[in-house]
């Protein structure tokens, strides 16, 4: 059943389709961007959705999941090409899988370098704090272990630490010492969790991508738009990095998404792939309502406008182009 978060969800991914098809067009590239991806914006409840819905699994059965768009070379399509042909899909030199995210990227990774810093800072205030008093051979006596560490760590061990926080209240000391440790353990927490904005492929997307891809042949990318620049990154790469189990927690990490529905979603560090849009203007945003036969209504929001600025040169390195 459709909410408004969905719909909402469902018109920014547009936008940023539509942002994306309009920088490549307009880009000077010789490249012709098509949308290509299913239209539709039915939504559980309406009029023909049964029908809808029974149409799309058998396409998915078929050929797998569309990708967003396609990118041909101008030369060869001087009009929009029929996409309803396999002949002619098949002749795409690149397919793309838009996926949009609200965030501003250089916002974000100003935000976490700058709660990062502050947690490294309180990490280290803690450490000299409890080392440099008679509360280090008390720990020294109930925590060896965790002596040891604090007494050797550096900026990058603390987020290798991991410990229990102790009850100890016998004395003001002892209850003076388990009040920094919990401090300690609060701090190194955030250090502990996912500081980058992601590329975000769902898992059950990635065997219909896949599928598609053996049909027609077509080099495959997802392309993850904020609302300040967007990355790409190639699905081969996202196969070779979700399956590298040394990368888990630092390159990459695989969550139950809440905007996806809860879907499980891989989510990559975007500073892996490139940066081929590295500005883009905010477009208009405004309420809209849909009201249901039953006479339920939903509230959403809709974009329209905004300007993505392309690398040019960097697209067609990383598709490959000449």
């Amino acid at each position: 059943m459709a909410n408004s978060e969905f719909l909402t969800n469902k018109e920014q991914g547009d936008w940023a389709e539509k942002l994306v098809q309009t920088a490549i067009n307009e880009g000077e590239l010789g490249l012709l961007a098509v949308r290509y991806g299913r239209s539709e914006s039915l939504a559980a409840g309406d009029e023909g959705f049964e029908e809808f819905y029974a149409s799309y699994q058998a396409e998915l059965n078929e050929i797998g999941k569309r990708p967003d768009i396609l990118i041909f070379e101008r030369a060869h399509f001087p009009t929009d090409p029929d996409t309803s042909s396999d002949e002619v899909v098949s002749r795409a030199i690149a397919a793309i899988e838009v996926r949009s995210s609200s965030f501003l990227a250089n916002r974000y990774a100003a935000y976490m370098e700058q709660r990062g810093a502050a947690a490294l800072e309180a990490c280290n205030r803690i450490r000299k704090e409890i080392l440099g008093s008679e509360l280090a051979d008390l720990l020294r006596e109930k925590n060896e272990e965790l002596y040891r560490f604090l007494e050797s760590a550096k900026n990058e061990s603390f987020k290798q630490l991991d410990f229990r926080r102790p009850s100890w209240s016998s004395s003001a000391q002892l209850r003076r010492l388990s009040e920094l440790l919990g401090d300690l353990k609060k701090h190194i927490a955030i250090l502990h969790k996912r500081d980058y904005l992601s590329i975000t492929p769902k898992v059950e997307d990635i065997a219909l991508v896949n599928r598609w891809i053996q049909r027609f042949g077509v080099k495959h990318y997802y392309l993850q738009v904020f609302f300040d620049k967007a990355y790409l990154i190639p699905f081969e790469q996202i196969l070779q990095i979700a399956a590298d189990s040394k990368k888990e927690g630092d390159v990459f990490s695989v969550e139950r998404d809440v905007k996806n529905q809860g879907k499980t979603t891989i989510k990559i560090n975007v500073q892996v792939g490139r940066e081929v849009i590295g500005k883009i203007d905010m477009p208009e945003h405004r309420s809209q309502m849909k009201e249901f036969e039953r006479g339920r209504l939903l509230f959403y929001v809709t974009f329209e406008g905004g300007r993505g600025y392309i690398d040019g040169p960097l697209l067609k390195e990383v598709l490959g182009v000449c």
